[in-house]
């Protein structure tokens, strides 16, 4: 197939599978948008795969499988993966980043649960910030200050999102909400788990990860002038349509496991508005000392390999390497929750 059926693939999987960044891409420039398209069109697919079956293993270490032969320059004969290619290509994408993300896809497969709040922020950065920093990349930056913002973003948006999935999580199986959290409220997972409700404990919890996205949401807005000009308004708008979601979850009380948040197109209208102003407006703010804090410890791993200018090949790490080992393991002697004869 063409490059130009191949992008059309890439927008369609887009405008169907996540509205806020379909909105948000629109305002990007085309330089920026079309790659982006590409690289969102595998991750968000990527996510789908393994979010959408019952048996998740075999659907990561198949990913692995894909994302090996995208940086080998076989891709498979898919449009997402073979758009992907060319951004690596052409961008000279540091492997360690999208392989952040297969890493984060490969704990949901495991099942993880997240002890405290920096774990949360631990696979936030896998799932998300790695987005944003290949998403710096795209822009040609790669200045570690922004990249650090960039990935303040990403936790952010997780947290948000995580926030407005309590519920739906739940009756999923799914725990993102730190463990630590429960002990300390006298509430066990597994009772939460079993029987769903928006107590006043879960309701609090919920305000708290909002309360932590809103600190990073405000940290990331000092990086939006670290990136090129035609490229602000596009990231200030997925700033503002994330952080409307966490909105629309505090109007409702901090209840989502009754009810998910959604946003109108009208909001959507505003909020990109909105962002063409204030990307406007950036340079003429006096720089913040933020824009220089510290990456989040669990995202200088990220930082580090997107702020490298030198393309990186390497291979997976030890300890990815022994994530996908657990799963493969996992993956022949489970089936379907039984084991299988050895």
């Amino acid at each position: 197939m063409s490059v130009h059926a191949d992008m059309d693939h890439c927008r369609e999987a887009i405008r169907t599978g996540s509205h806020s960044f379909h909105a948000a891409s629109r305002l990007l420039p085309a330089s920026v948008r079309d790659p982006a398209l590409a690289l969102y069109a595998f991750c968000r697919l990527a996510d789908d795969s393994v979010d959408e079956v019952a048996d998740k293993a075999p659907a990561v270490l198949r990913l692995k499988d894909r994302l090996d032969a995208v940086y080998a320059g076989r891709p498979a004969n898919v449009p997402a993966d073979r758009a992907f290619a060319r951004v690596i290509e052409d961008f000279d994408m540091p492997r360690a980043l999208p392989e952040a993300l297969l890493e984060g896809l490969a704990w949901d497969a495991q099942g993880r649960t997240y002890a405290d709040l920096g774990a949360l922020r631990g696979y936030s950065a896998r799932v998300a910030s790695a987005v944003g920093a290949m998403m710096c990349v795209l822009m040609r930056v790669r200045d570690a200050d922004a990249l650090a913002r960039a990935c303040d973003l990403g936790v952010a948006m997780q947290l948000t999102n995580i926030a407005r999935d309590v519920g739906e999580d739940a009756r999923a199986g799914r725990l993102y909400l730190p463990t630590d959290w429960f002990a300390a409220a006298g509430l066990e997972p597994a009772a939460f788990l079993a029987n769903p409700r928006p107590d006043p404990v879960i309701r609090e919890m919920t305000r708290r990860l909002l309360a932590e996205a809103q600190r990073l949401y405000h940290r990331s807005e000092t990086g939006i002038r670290a990136l090129p000009l035609a490229a602000r308004p596009g990231i200030m708008a997925a700033r503002y349509v994330y952080d409307g979601i966490g909105g629309e979850v505090r109007r409702a009380g901090f209840d989502s496991v009754t009810r998910r948040a959604h946003t109108s197109r009208g909001q959507k209208l505003g909020w990109l508005g909105r962002a063409v102003v204030q990307a406007g407006m950036v340079s003429l703010v006096p720089r913040s000392p933020v824009l220089h804090a510290r990456p989040l410890d669990e995202t200088a791993f990220l930082v580090a390999a997107a702020s490298d200018p030198r393309p990186v090949q390497g291979g997976w790490s030890d300890d990815v390497l022994d994530v996908f080992s657990q799963l493969a393991a996992q993956d022949r002697h489970m089936d379907g929750g039984r084991a299988r004869p050895i």
